[in-house]
């Protein structure tokens, strides 16, 4: 078979995470589309991981919205457009331009925030827009601001691979960030590079950690507190450093004396002998980078657990020289793109500041508004509270899901089916968000939309335009430019395209800066359409005549008005403690092969694969003591919500502590919306709220059956369900249920479940075991399996991934069907564990007993981990948990 080529070839950027990784999109000539990492790219050097390496098979437009909607009606884009400005007018005119906001997001490009900004800082003359950033950055935005006078990022990627300890804080690097991970391991494997890992819960990043520090939840300021005053009282203190180029350092550290060293050990559950291993690397290394994310951010202390952070960094001089510093690592492809252009509700675009007179007078004059927003707007949480209290009449959301995503969730719904008027952007009307949308308007789709983005080390990169846009289907900027030009704004939103708004933002980034602000990239001003297509990837500051550098603040020159760093004073306050009735603490975070929630990742079988259901992870001795058993369903429930999630049961969890995913909404599961428990507390500088943990309750969900069906069309939901979770799967579909009553006829559930499947679909097998209440059918046609369903009275004990995958072929076997596993002629890989290759732990395991014993011999004989990495950190817990089996064999 002659092997396709690449006929047309586009260098993008990825659309998730904020590593910014390059793309290589090509059309072949078998007319496929091939995604690969850009060898070219500073961010990846040609690495992806298993999100990006399937991109491809999530550009199905079977769930996009292709055309305007009013009240559920398709509608020209002039009647939309008209809609949304008389509706936003009306309400400025009765109620003051306060009672309008925007919900933006990190989805966005760059070229789109700064119209959303503009349009409504400048022209509406309100701050009441806010992004969903705000859920996974701002504390890093306040922590930064606080201690350098601007929202910068002071180092590099390559400063990770140039450290000689790397510390990774609330950060599972392995799996939310995993083209980091892979260039920390690689670098590791070259040198030694010690890794601490500072985390309550035992990830697959602990895999590559000299030392795991599982401290308790929410004790990282006291335990860095004490890295502060161990620093003080030790010669590596870098006191020139700190009388140079800071100040206060003295109330700082006065903050920390109230903790001893067994205080901090009492605190975060540590043992004095591994903090004080912890903080005598610190100080005895020069070349440390601290990374941090989303355990330190979405946290009621996150800036101050920034701060804390940063002021050891302080503390040693050791920023913005090479293989040093803190580094806040983005959730988001342009979070901080966004940041730049002011997207948050407390800040200007070009990194100017709202509370600055002089800074709004800067930006009305650049932008020649007629208004300039006075005072900060509403930051998320209080913004849907506004929606809720009926302070808000128009509410625009954009490329982002907040049914879904924000704290309280459910009062989240319920605020947006009680505001007066809602207009959603989004490329899909399948999410939980667009349900309460009076008008909706298609968006652009990654490989339609062309503008650029901003990584986690500022640099600004092209996303391309590879794909034609589908039916009515138009850029976010172009919504917010034509709504502009309706309500009266025509001349400040007349953009020729995405270049010529680029081109707008940098000029605005150098005017009247002269050094002062960090954020300038006036060399790329006054770019031709041609030139901006052509852009290559730089980092900023970009300034059109000062020397560039790629880092800041090794010699001072921070952004304060006496241009030094301050010493934050960041007092530890321990957390809330469970209490009876809510015993356990319960963290969230994301899963490997997932991403936010999944409107893009669940489109693809390969990686559904690897987890396919929302599950609870939970130590042995929490499940015993509530009652729950592997495998089995259970209730979680908060003071604000309950849902329903299967249990994993493992010894890698805190005890006294439960791990829930944030992924699951209504598309894909009936009652696993994690962020209905998360209560809506803020943290008092930052307005983040601490997504990350909830005080809950659990116990057995009494399931009196359960049932798992495969099918090759998608199912419908039968009503006996009381808990079902949706993937698809190889060819088809996978169903998790479970019922509170008795079972009716499993034949009749199965063709409840599947129109395809019914009397006249084929030939039917089936078993039935009345009094144990198991029941297994099956139904073929010539092409093979169309559909099986498995019940019992407890978890059902199929393969599923071994099911799924008979749909894709005829059956050698028939009874292997209904038996639920491969027969003597097949092999049952088991569940996936690298989604590149689609091999299974059994496949994994059945190497090592062959004698792989580490995880390059595994990818030489599987090709497992090879390609995006991702999966090698659970491949060698594979292989570490089978050395420890043989050494207790060897012993009995």
């Amino acid at each position: 078979m002659t092997t396709p080529e690449a006929i047309e070839s586009v260098r993008t950027t990825c659309p998730y995470c904020g590593v910014g990784c390059g793309i290589v999109a090509s059309r072949l000539s078998n007319g496929q589309l091939e995604v690969k990492g850009d060898a070219e790219h500073p961010a990846n050097f040609g690495r992806l991981c298993s999100k990006g390496s399937a991109l491809a098979q999530t550009l199905s437009l079977d769930d996009r919205l292709l055309h305007p909607r009013i009240g559920g009606e398709r509608v020209s884009w002039d009647i939309a457009l008209n809609r949304v400005a008389d509706e936003f007018q009306s309400a400025i005119a009765r109620h003051g331009p306060d009672s309008v906001a925007f919900y933006v997001s990190g989805q966005l490009l760059t070229e789109d925030y700064y119209v959303a900004n503009k349009l409504m800082k400048g022209f509406i003359g309100s701050a009441n827009i806010d992004t969903n950033s705000r859920l996974c950055m701002a504390s890093s935005v306040a922590g930064h601001r606080r201690a350098f006078g601007s929202d910068t990022v002071p180092g590099c990627y390559e400063d990770i691979e140039l450290a000689d300890v790397v510390v990774l804080v609330g950060s599972n690097l392995a799996w939310c960030h995993p083209v980091l991970y892979q260039r920390l391991e690689a670098a590791r494997a070259e040198r030694d590079i010690r890794v601490i890992v500072i985390d309550p819960r035992s990830t697959a990043t602990c895999e590559i950690a000299d030392q795991h520090l599982a401290l308790a939840p929410g004790s990282d300021v006291a335990l860095f507190n004490g890295l502060l005053q161990h620093i003080a009282n030790s010669q590596h203190l870098d006191a020139r450093y700190v009388g140079e180029h800071t100040q206060g350092f003295d109330a700082a550290l006065v903050a920390t004396t109230s903790l001893k060293r067994k205080d901090i050990a009492r605190a975060t559950g540590l043992s004095e002998v591994s903090i004080a291993e912890f903080y005598d690397l610190f100080i005895a290394t020069e070349k440390v980078v601290t990374i941090y994310s989303q355990g330190v951010n979405q946290s009621t202390q996150g800036t101050d657990k920034v701060n804390a952070i940063i002021n050891c960094h302080l503390a040693t001089g050791r920023i913005g020289r090479p293989g040093m510093g803190p580094f806040s690592v983005t959730g988001q492809p342009n979070a901080m793109g966004g940041r730049e252009v002011g997207g948050l509700a407390n800040m200007l675009a070009a990194h100017m500041s709202l509370e600055s007179a002089a800074d709004r007078d800067t930006v009305q004059r650049f932008w020649q508004s007629p208004r300039i927003a006075q005072m900060a707007g509403l930051k998320a949480v209080d913004l849907f509270r506004a929606v809720a209290a009926g302070q808000i009449k128009a509410l625009w959301i954009m490329a982002t899901n907040p049914v879904d995503s924000m704290p309280e969730a459910d009062v989240v719904r319920d605020a947006l089916a009680r505001c007066p008027f809602v207009v959603v952007s989004d490329v899909t009307d399948k999410t939980d968000t667009a349900a309460y949308a009076h008008v909706l308007l298609p968006a652009l789709a990654w490989g339609e939309k062309s503008g650029t983005v901003t990584n986690s080390e500022r640099r600004i990169s092209r996303q391309r335009t590879f794909l034609t846009p589908p039916g009515d289907a138009k850029p976010d900027w172009w919504h917010m430019a034509e709504v502009g030009n309706r309500m009266g704004f025509a001349d400040a939103f007349d953009y020729a395209g995405p270049h010529a708004i680029f081109d707008e933002y940098a000029r605005m980034t150098a005017f009247e800066n002269g050094g002062r602000r960090d954020l300038d990239i006036g060399a790329y001003a006054s770019m031709t359409a041609y030139d901006y297509d052509a852009l290559t990837p730089f980092q900023w500051p970009a300034r059109k005549t000062a020397k560039q550098s790629q880092r800041f603040f090794a010699d001072g020159g921070y952004f304060t008005p006496d241009r030094r760093a301050r010493f934050i004073a960041t007092p530890f306050a321990a957390p809330r403690t469970s209490t009876a009735r809510y015993p356990l603490l319960m963290n969230t975070g994301r899963v490997r092969d997932q991403w936010h929630t999944m409107t893009r990742t669940a489109k693809s079988p390969r990686l559904m694969s690897h987890i396919g259901e929302p599950y609870l992870e939970i130590h042995p001795d929490d499940a015993a003591l509530h009652g729950l058993e592997a495998a089995g369903l259970a209730s979680v429930e908060s003071a604000h919500g309950r849902i329903v999630l299967r249990v994993q049961v493992t010894s890698r969890q805190r005890r006294g502590s439960v791990f829930v995913p944030m992924h699951w909404t209504d598309q894909f599961a009936n009652n696993a919306r994690v962020n209905a428990l998360i209560p809506a507390a803020t943290d008092p500088v930052s307005g983040q709220p601490g997504l990350k943990q909830a005080h809950v309750n659990v116990s057995p969900f009494s399931a009196q059956w359960y049932g798992l069906t495969v099918t090759r069309n998608k199912p419908s939901i039968p009503a006996d369900a009381d808990y079902w979770a949706l993937s698809p799967a190889t060819s088809g579909w996978r169903l998790e249920m479970a019922g509170l009553q008795p079972l009716p006829d499993a034949a009749a559930v199965l063709r409840q479940i599947s129109t395809h499947v019914d009397q006249h679909s084929g030939d039917e097998l089936g078993y039935h075991d009345h009094a144990g209440q198991r029941h297994r059918v099956a139904v073929f046609d010539n092409c093979g399996l169309v559909g099986a369903f498995f019940s019992a009275r407890e978890p059902v004990r199929v393969s599923r991934s071994w099911a799924a995958e008979q749909l894709a072929k005829p059956p050698i076997d028939r009874l292997s069907i209904l038996a639920g596993r491969s027969g003597a002629t097949q092999r049952d890989r088991g569940a996936t564990v690298c989604a590149c290759f689609e091999i299974g732990v059994n496949q994994i395991v059945d190497a090592i007993k062959d004698g792989c014993r580490t995880v390059a011999t595994i990818g030489v004989e599987l090709k497992a981990g090879t390609n995006c990495g991702s999966c090698r950190a659970e491949i060698g817990r594979l292989v570490h948990e089978h050395a420890i089996a043989n050494t207790a064999a060897k012993a009995r």
